[in-house]
């Protein structure tokens, strides 16, 4: 994912971005409301923003209202100091999508994150496609041009991870949530061995190169097909 963090606090902003760097995200982090408006405006397209409530310049709410004014539906986690249900309601009232009241643990900050990110992620659609390569998720089937390609059940739904989201990066968490049944029980790295397999069948014998790695995050889907 691509998070922006706004956060006046330099000790916490900079934990957080050492935590969801190492969650395999990319993170961009800003330190008063109006460079995180500008940002979240401009600076994007990010998958979340992670908005502290109290900020120098531009107050949290004041940031989110302007956000959704114009027309950004960046999913919002609201964090905070305060903890009164008047906060809460103000901050969701004003667009946020969470609400998180510090001090927060960083395990459950980052499942918030998920969550928000299956709820606003590409609907699923019968049939993805990038260039020549064409993949049926509910049909179970792969094919490169008219060449049909065999694929395991897993294989198939990291690609229809990477292939609904062409030309984002995908952290390898995200992957893991998306098509283990119990991702937290299980190594991220397990993602490449099945990266790995799926270049060997989809594009090592075509020469193409469409599964590119995001170093640092995960991969990405050449919206062509490579």
């Amino acid at each position: 994912m691509r998070i922006l963090v706004v956060e006046d606090e330099a000790g916490l902003a900079e934990s957080l971005r050492l935590g969801l760097s190492a969650d395999g995200h990319w993170v961009e982090v800003v330190h008063d409301g109006h460079r995180g408006l500008d940002l979240a405006l401009t600076g994007g397209p990010y998958d979340a923003v992670l908005l502290d409530l109290m900020l120098p310049g531009l107050g949290g709410h004041e940031i989110c209202t302007r956000m959704r004014a114009h027309g950004d539906r960046t999913p919002v986690l609201m964090l905070t100091a305060k903890d009164g249900e008047h906060d809460e309601a103000d901050g969701l009232d004003a667009g946020a999508d969470d609400y998180l009241t510090k001090p927060f643990s960083f395990v459950v900050l980052a499942a918030r994150l998920r969550a928000l990110a299956r709820r606003a992620g590409t609907p699923r659609v019968d049939v993805l496609r990038a260039g020549d390569l064409v993949l049926d998720p509910s049909g179970r089937r792969c094919r490169r041009g008219e060449r049909e390609i065999e694929l395991t059940a897993r294989e198939l739904g990291v690609l229809a991870c990477l292939m609904e989201r062409p030309g984002r990066a995908v952290a390898k968490q995200d992957i893991l949530d998306e098509v283990w049944d119990v991702p937290h029980a299980i190594d991220p790295n397990i993602v490449e061995v099945y990266v790995s397999s799926l270049r060997r069948k989809i594009d090592a014998p075509f020469g193409r190169r469409s599964i590119l790695t995001v170093h640092g995050t995960g991969y990405r889907m050449a919206p062509d097909g490579g």
